[in-house]
């Protein structure tokens, strides 16, 4: 049953990218100006977690506790070699997620994100022929299943993300990917923009919605949030925008994600840092509209009332 929305989900709102830097880069500085607009969870972005250093953990647990903050997600730069037809290639990968398992788990965090990566050997987000070929699909298998043998261990999840360029290229995909693992610690990262691949899912974003939440509601651990318009062309292209300004259905992403999801994060992204005050803004207007309320971590400006300069 969905949950008693007079009572308010638990969902925490937040950023990824709102520090663009490493993990081991982030400080007290930063969690101050995203406590400030009343963002309430960050992802953290990790470079290497090899040889991760009990003190700087410790340091970066103590920045976000003391701000009001949590680590919504971490994020590692490992590139798209989960689906390489090079086998040593895809065992580093394989390797470099097996210790954001690691990390995670010692950052306190309930998640880490799973790029599904892609042959296109110029950027794991970038459109190659064979990434919807079985071959890459049964790798991206094989590569998954053993990052979670490791999460399982460790007590973390890992959620996947897609898009229409991918190998996990629709809703449909997605689950046959997940119930393909077969491992309780997979699940699902909503980012509906990256779906967008024709006319009529940019004219009906709510059917496109609905579609993610019905096959894959049970198995999303967290979401993103942005936006998107279809530019007027012969050829269709489509192009992201600020967030309320474009062609996505947020009432229903922000209503079907409290359904799904009620203790996930939704995390607003691909914007530079300035631009997280004014999108909070337009996100608690949305969210307002749609009866959505936010849940804070302890010592965390209230998400419902803050807005850039709250004290």
């Amino acid at each position: 049953m969905p949950p008693d929305t007079d009572k308010g989900s638990q969902m925490l709102l937040g950023a990824a990218g709102f520090h663009a830097g490493d993990w081991l880069t982030f400080n007290t500085q930063i969690a101050r100006q995203a406590a400030e607009i009343g963002l309430t969870a960050l992802n953290l972005r990790v470079n290497d977690p090899e040889n991760a250093r009990e003190i700087d953990i410790g340091r970066i647990k103590r920045t976000f506790a003391d701000n009001g903050l949590v680590v919504g997600q971490t994020n590692g730069n490992y590139g798209g070699g989960l689906v390489s037809d090079d086998d040593g290639e895809r065992t580093r990968a394989i390797k470099f997620m097996k210790r954001m398992c690691n990390l995670t788990r010692r950052l306190g965090a309930p998640d880490t994100y799973l790029r599904p990566g892609s042959m296109n050997k110029r950027g794991a987000w970038l459109p190659h022929p064979q990434n919807r070929t079985p071959a890459v699909f049964d790798r991206l298998v094989d590569s998954a299943r053993q990052i979670c043998a490791v999460a399982s261990n460790e007590g973390v999840r890992v959620a996947v993300e897609g898009g229409v360029v991918s190998p996990l290229y629709s809703a449909r995909r997605v689950r046959d990917f997940i119930d393909a693992v077969g491992s309780k610690s997979l699940g699902f990262n909503q980012d509906p923009v990256n779906f967008i691949g024709t006319v009529e899912d940019a004219f009906d974003t709510t059917r496109v919605l609905n579609e993610f939440f019905d096959l894959l509601g049970d198995v999303t651990f967290g979401a993103h949030t942005k936006d998107f318009r279809l530019l007027d062309a012969l050829l269709p292209h489509f192009e992201e925008v600020e967030i309320g300004t474009g062609m996505l259905d947020h009432k229903t992403f922000l209503t079907r994600m409290q359904q799904a999801c009620p203790n996930g994060h939704v995390l607003i992204e691909h914007i530079p840092q300035e631009k997280f005050g004014p999108a909070f803004k337009v996100v608690m207007s949305l969210s307002n509209a749609a009866g959505i309320k936010w849940d804070r971590p302890k010592g965390a400006v209230n998400p419902n009332t803050a807005g850039p300069g709250t004290p």
